[in-house]
């Protein structure tokens, strides 16, 4: 889900032990205010059924994975019946696909298998009290296959609309959906920024509006090249996942936007347009009464909202190339 392989600095500890002895907070490795945290699993030596939930504090969660083995038991159900009645999400994901069908050579036979797998999964589900579960058949190996993609969709579709929003802008580039995805959100954005950019143009402070544009635009373009997957630490992670050198990824992102963005490379944007002899309008109007602020006012929205759709939509050519790439897709 952070798009960390098991080797790499803050991934989750695994094991064939019982691993997990504590609830433990993993934080994304860019958005810190998107956390996931690993509970122990339930019904062991050292967490009893009856007191699990009281000691793991389900109230402070957002939803609930409940990780299916090869073997269904009763705890998985029972559990995932209290985190309904709490009135929380809870999804059954039953891990290491991967492993599982790869003496299926076949499409044919892998879909098959996964079928029963899943119908064995659910099944036990409802033999054991959770009435018509959704089991999303998973492998953290290939998560761009069987039903990852869809796992995280369906999270990020039952969140409020803050959290969906904040949710989806932390997914890692696996598909081209998502990708697109983060590119409606970010198109939001875009108009907040642009109104908060006209709304300090309405002042009527010679110089004021320019700077604060520049401002907007220099933190704007950072957090979209990160939010697109094409900083330098995105694009590692990504080759990591996949096993493809990060120099040959990087070579395939053909833009300036992911160079080093400060005060002068945007000003060097805006003066490869006419925003800049906009700008000397807007200045020469400031000392206007009213035509000075509406006339401010509509160039600092407009100049914001061309500069940064232009920015999204070139990092968007170039989060879906480096995707087709790295999961060597269409």
């Amino acid at each position: 889900m952070r798009g960390l392989q098991d080797d790499d600095e803050g991934a989750a500890e695994v094991g064939n032990t019982e691993t997990t002895m504590e609830q433990a907070p993993y934080s994304h490795p860019s958005l810190p205010n998107v956390c996931f945290w690993d509970l122990p699993g339930i019904g062991t030596f050292n967490f009893p059924a009856a007191t699990y939930l009281r000691e793991m504090n389900f109230e402070r969660y957002d939803f609930f994975i409940i990780i299916l083995g090869c073997r269904v038991k009763e705890h998985d159900a029972k559990l995932g019946e209290e985190i309904k009645r709490l009135g929380k999400n809870v999804y059954f994901a039953r891990s290491k696909m991967d492993d599982d069908l790869r003496r299926f050579q076949t499409d044919g036979g892998k879909s098959t298998e996964m079928e029963k797998i899943r119908t064995y999964c659910v099944d036990k589900l409802n033999q054991f009290g959770f009435p018509s579960p959704t089991v999303f058949l998973t492998s953290s190996r290939r998560v761009n296959e069987f039903d990852f993609p869809t796992l995280k969709e369906t999270f990020a579709n039952n969140l409020d609309d803050i959290k969906k929003d904040v949710f989806l802008l932390s997914l890692p580039n696996t598909t081209l959906e998502i990708v697109e995805n983060k590119r409606k959100e970010l198109k939001t954005r875009v108009w907040m920024l642009a109104t908060l950019s006209g709304a300090v143009g309405a002042v009527p402070i010679p110089g004021q509006s320019f700077a604060c544009d520049i401002g907007i635009l220099v933190s704007a373009i950072i957090q979209f090249r990160q939010y697109m997957g094409l900083d330098d630490a995105s694009l590692q992670r990504l080759a990591n996942v996949t096993g493809k050198s990060v120099r040959d990824l990087k070579a395939i992102v053909k833009t300036p936007l992911v160079g080093e963005i400060n005060k002068e490379f945007v000003i060097r944007m805006l003066l490869s347009c006419a925003f800049v002899t906009i700008s000397a309008i807007e200045i020469g109007l400031d000392l206007v009464p009213v035509v000075g602020s509406i006339f401010g006012a509509g160039s600092s929205f407009g100049m914001t909202y061309k500069l940064l759709n232009d920015v999204l939509n070139e990092l968007v050519e170039n989060a879906q190339r480096v995707v087709k790439a790295a999961f060597e897709t269409d």
